[in-house]
């Protein structure tokens, strides 16, 4: 019996959602809902569009509902609101809240006796299963995650806040010599400044102070202030021919010893290189679940992780097929 899925929110990561869950042989798309008129929506499949507030009256025709709104001020308040009424997934990733998101969620899951999972994508998600894995098995060592090279969007979207700026785009760079030094073994101790850069692609608008808007850039707090930023001015033109597409990727690097002293060196590297950002989370999504699915189906409540997830769960293969094919 298919898997019957709902998605909350249809931007780029409900459009991924989308494509994930009509390319899953176990799993049917029930509708999208959204906030806007639903008649001013169409489907990249031609699914139903409904309006946000009928979703509750569907509890019975929905197994899982995905959650595809923002993390600064949608899913804080969305993934406990709707884990009221369905088995949720979300991709939350202000990483510093995440023990706050996950308490509120909780809390709602486990009341109405369902399963919430939280924080479901590359990072928080699989980069952070690399990160336990490799901490887990070489406990005597250190851990390093680097970001890109790859699209930004919230530091890009921050740029566009700026007065006299009509769109932007800003990439997040691992420093080569960072990444060697990694990758040597030596353990190095690395500054923020030392493992990253961000390049700053901005069209401004006709006449804008460009001085004004590059200091504003390099000098904003939580965003550039801490790293060695370029801004580079381009048209629009440029900017659509050469930065419509929305790639990211990184790694995790985590370098360990075993044996007397410390005598033998052990380097776990896992790297991501993403076409497509928001449609390789709703992939981490859709798969998530699936396991949510299944975790509701033996009775349990309450809110989850990828931590919480037996890998088998993620799969559509059976255990019997597994075991066969990949183990």
């Amino acid at each position: 019996m298919s898997i019957r899925i709902g998605i909350m929110g249809y931007g780029n990561l409900g459009r991924g959602v989308e494509y994930a869950v009509t390319s899953s042989p176990d799993m049917e798309l029930v509708g999208v809902f959204t906030r806007r008129a639903p008649e001013s929506l169409q489907t990249v499949t031609g699914a139903k569009v409904y309006a946000a507030e009928e979703a509750i009256s569907m509890q019975d025709k929905i197994d899982v509902m995905i959650l595809c709104g923002g993390s600064a001020t949608d899913l804080p308040e969305q993934t406990p609101y709707y884990a009221q009424y369905f088995n949720v997934v979300d991709s939350f990733d202000t990483h510093a809240n995440i023990p706050e998101h996950f308490a509120d969620t909780d809390k709602s899951a486990k009341e109405a006796g369902k399963v919430a999972l939280i924080s479901a994508g590359w990072d928080p998600g699989m980069f952070s299963l690399n990160r336990l894995y490799a901490e887990a098995i070489l406990p005597q060592g250190q851990s390093y995650t680097f970001w890109g090279k790859g699209v930004s969007q919230g530091h890009s979207d921050a740029i566009r806040r700026i007065p006299g700026v009509l769109d932007a785009r800003q990439y997040t760079i691992p420093v080569p010599e960072a990444l060697e030094a990694v990758r040597s073994g030596s353990c190095p101790v690395l500054t923020t400044r030392q493992k990253h850069t961000r390049d700053c692609y901005v069209v401004a608008e006709e006449g804008a102070d460009k001085d004004k808007i590059r200091e504003a850039i390099v000098t904003m707090p939580n965003y550039f202030a801490d790293y060695d930023t370029t801004v580079h001015f381009i048209s629009m033109e440029e900017m659509r021919r050469d930065h419509s597409g929305i790639p990211h990727g990184g790694l995790v690097i985590h370098t360990g010893r075993t044996g007397k002293d410390g005598e033998h060196k052990h380097i776990i590297e896992y790297q991501l290189k993403l076409d497509s950002n928001p449609e390789f989370t709703a992939s981490v999504l859709t798969a998530c679940a699936r396991a949510v699915c299944r975790m509701a189906k033996e009775g349990q409540t309450g809110c989850k992780t990828l931590f919480d997830v037996p890998p088998a769960y993620l799969s559509p293969k059976s255990g019997e097929e597994l075991r066969a094919s990949m183990l």
